[in-house]
């Protein structure tokens, strides 16, 4: 049965809980993390599907040896080995998240992935960083007819762009390109989440943001700035190590990034000026123009006997330049509340 597609992420932030690696090689602990990210709010739960001979080939050159200091020193078929959920638990991890109603998606690195992931009507499908400029992979999983979420980092605006046309196969509605820094952990300075509006105003679909940051707060502020995909990495104890345990929220912190989300998307509101509902009560404390010594009819107002001040119901203080020298039209007690009709014009 065809499964329910994303359209809430055009409504409200579509929060994804990654597990990646996270399961640590045990699909017990696997299925504590779909519990997990159900119990923290997430939307969806995103793994990723690979073999390590179809991502990378068992080599020990120099090229293939990894420099970053999280995992400097393995060679890439080692770190895929260790880190990758298996094809044969596939079809029990859809059917445990089915279970407890959460959305199980998977990132996609070649055409065996995908072919497996189509067998089980996989709902959506997530193009990772470095598969940005696989065009041909991008148009192959286009070609499902599926919506797709496209990770950004390291990426160029032309990059993004070639990318981003090959996944609007699928209709720009259906397409999500994520702002991500693949930098692990990635420093707060780094971030530069002033490129989600930018990146919205460029390519003209929906934005979001691939975090790697440590904590909660920069995924926070990038929904303030328009993102409506947000994907975080899910662990259960960052104790219990694993390749990417170091910038992974522990399911309590996964909550609180998920309620953080909605006020944040809450408090961004519209384009708005004027009265809100929430001021109505205030607004009697503007400042308006107020007699503050008794005028006789026919004296002179001057800044001895009106003055702008709180609460309002008198005339705008703009008015008070206006005002000044004319002559009262009748007489008018102290605190009096001035009006156009209490003045010879």
């Amino acid at each position: 049965m065809t499964q329910d597609r994303p359209a809430l992420w055009r409504d409200r932030p579509f929060i994804i809980a990654e597990i990646s690696a996270n399961h640590l090689g045990s699909l017990d602990r696997a299925f504590e993390l779909i519990d997990a990210a159900k119990h923290a709010g997430a939307d969806a739960v995103k793994f990723q599907a690979y073999h390590p001979d179809t991502i990378t080939v068992d080599c020990e050159d120099p090229a293939f040896v990894i420099s970053d200091p999280m995992w400097k020193g393995r060679t890439l078929y080692d770190l895929y080995t260790e880190a990758q959920t298996p094809f044969t638990w596939f079809p029990k991890l859809w059917e445990k998240a089915a279970s407890v109603g959460i959305l199980p998606f998977a990132s996609v690195f070649d055409e065996t992935a995908l072919s497996m992931l189509e067998d089980l009507d996989s709902a959506l499908y997530k193009i990772a960083s470095c598969e940005l400029v696989d065009i041909p992979l991008i148009e192959k999983v286009a070609e499902t007819g599926k919506p797709i979420v496209l990770s950004t980092g390291m990426a160029s605006l032309d990059e993004i762009i070639d990318a981003a046309n090959a996944a609007f196969a699928v209709g720009k509605e259906n397409t999500a390109l994520l702002h991500c820094v693949s930098g692990y952990p990635t420093p707060n300075k780094d971030a530069n989440l002033l490129t989600i509006p930018d990146l919205a105003a460029k390519v003209g679909c929906t934005v979001g943001f691939s975090d790697h940051t440590t904590g909660i707060d920069a995924a926070t502020a990038a929904i303030a700035l328009g993102a409506m995909v947000v994907e975080k990495h899910i662990t259960l104890r960052r104790s219990d190590g694993g390749p990417d345990a170091a910038f992974s929220l522990e399911p309590n912190e996964f909550k609180t990034l998920v309620s953080s989300a909605k006020a944040a998307f809450a408090a961004r509101g519209k384009v708005f000026y004027g009265v809100k509902e929430s001021e109505e009560h205030t607004l009697s404390f503007r400042r308006s123009l107020y007699t503050v010594a008794s005028i006789a009819k026919g004296e002179r107002l001057s800044t001895m006997n009106i003055r702008s001040i709180r609460p309002a119901g008198g005339l705008p203080p703009k008015e008070l330049p206006r005002i000044v020298g004319r002559a009262a039209a009748r007489d008018l007690p102290v605190h009096h509340p001035l009006s156009w009709d209490d003045i010879e014009l």
